[in-house]
């Protein structure tokens, strides 16, 4: 048999504890905080793993988010091109004019309106998962995967009985494992189904996003049908996926962490901040976030030539203890302000106040109506397979 050559690079982790990052980046992040890693093949972008390198890199207009730039970092071998209306992979104008559509939806003072209405959808469920005298459920199917559903189709205009379509197409989209002729198909079905919806709120408005931006922006020209459907697409899969990951691991970090849900229950006042530590704490991306060079730049003393990609490891900078003192550590009375769960510059995530809200009024609830919650299974071994996001695919509890 003839040997492997020696790989370049080390390569990306693919696995990780299932509250922390990969045990790499701690080490990668005190000897050699920026450097080369290999994700597949020959691409090998510079893995940026410090608080400050992360910052500076997502700030600087020189690191661009376009995915058509040749050289931008890939998720997968023949990664599927961009699709209509995913701004998130685009830089200015294009970005800022489909991101600008957002924004009255996502102001701080719309999410608070939205506040009773979460606070409604966790009694139901929670009501609903208590029915009958039960005393055992599946969180994630139970609560953790409706609350943000229901929330964001509430919000979108999409109807919640079609949720189990939403999921199904969103982990084949987002999972490493998926072949890409299925990610395509996946995307294919999402952006079809919302291209029907959009064409349906034109015709009859609603008081909801979708029909905002059938009449606001695609009728007025602002937007194509394609990049509203791709905007709403992008609103649907990070609208529930993300929080939906959070809360699992949120419950399993803070039963594993019993005084710092003891001091949660003592002090509820402490829960908003103890939201931002569990941000911190157990930021849910596995590849971080991507860009690439279009100048030369220095970075933490490396230089990244123009053309080069960059992936930035926020959940290892999360963990960077010359900012966070005992970074590894939960600790609800920590300020975790500046963390970087969200992103940060110009593409810092649009929802990030509905999110909050979402963990800010789920998490009380929960163990406010099931003081005696427990786990009845490891969590470890239900965490789902390598993909974008980082989680568990089911977390049986008892009460």
């Amino acid at each position: 048999m003839t040997p492997h050559p020696p790989t370049p690079h080390p390569p990306l982790p693919t696995v990780r504890p299932l509250l922390d990052p990969a045990p790499e980046y701690a080490k990668w992040q005190a000897e050699e905080p920026v450097r080369r890693v290999t994700v597949w093949g020959d691409n090998s972008p510079w893995l940026i793993t410090r608080h400050e390198h992360a910052r500076s890199v997502l700030a600087d207009p020189r690191f661009s988010a376009d995915a058509t730039r040749d050289g931008f970092p890939g998720l997968r071998p023949h990664a599927p091109p961009r699709g209509p209306g995913q701004f998130f992979l685009m830089d200015p104008p294009d970005h800022t004019r489909l991101r600008r559509m957002l924004i009255p939806d996502f102001t701080f003072r719309r999410v608070e309106a939205l506040r009773p209405a979460v606070a409604r959808i966790c009694d139901e469920l929670l009501d609903a998962m208590t029915s009958g005298g039960a005393t055992e459920a599946d969180l994630v199917t139970a609560y953790a995967l409706p609350q943000p559903s229901l929330v964001i189709c509430e919000l979108l205009g999409v109807p919640y009985e079609d949720h189990a379509f939403f999921r199904e197409q969103a982990q084949a989209f987002t999972s490493f494992s998926t072949d890409t002729t299925d990610v395509l198909a996946a995307r294919r079905a999402l952006y079809g189904y919302l291209s029907e919806l959009l064409a349906a709120r034109g015709k009859e408005p609603a008081d909801d996003l979708l029909s905002r931006l059938a009449t606001d922006r695609v009728a007025t020209g602002e937007a194509s049908a394609e990049e509203a459907v791709g905007v709403a697409f992008v609103l649907l899969l990070a609208g529930f996926e993300t929080t939906a990951n959070m809360f699992p691991l949120s419950v399993v970090a803070l039963l594993r962490n019993p005084e710092q849900l003891a001091a949660l229950r003592a002090e509820p006042e402490l829960w908003p901040a103890a939201v931002e530590e569990l941000l911190r704490y157990l930021t849910v991306s596995h590849w971080g976030l991507r860009r690439i060079a279009t100048e030369d730049v220095e970075v933490g003393g490396v230089l990244i030539r123009a053309g080069e990609g960059v992936a930035v490891a926020i959940q290892a900078a999360d963990r960077d203890p010359s900012v966070y003192r005992d970074p590894d550590s939960l600790d609800v009375r920590r300020d975790a302000s500046g963390h970087l769960a969200f992103g940060h510059g110009l593409h810092q995530c649009v929802g990030q106040s509905l999110a909050r809200a979402e963990l800010q009024i789920g998490l009380p609830a929960l163990f406010e109506r099931l003081p005696g919650l427990r786990l009845t299974a490891s969590p470890e071994d239900l965490a789902l397979p390598m993909s974008a996001m980082h989680g568990v695919r089911s977390l049986p509890v008892a009460w």
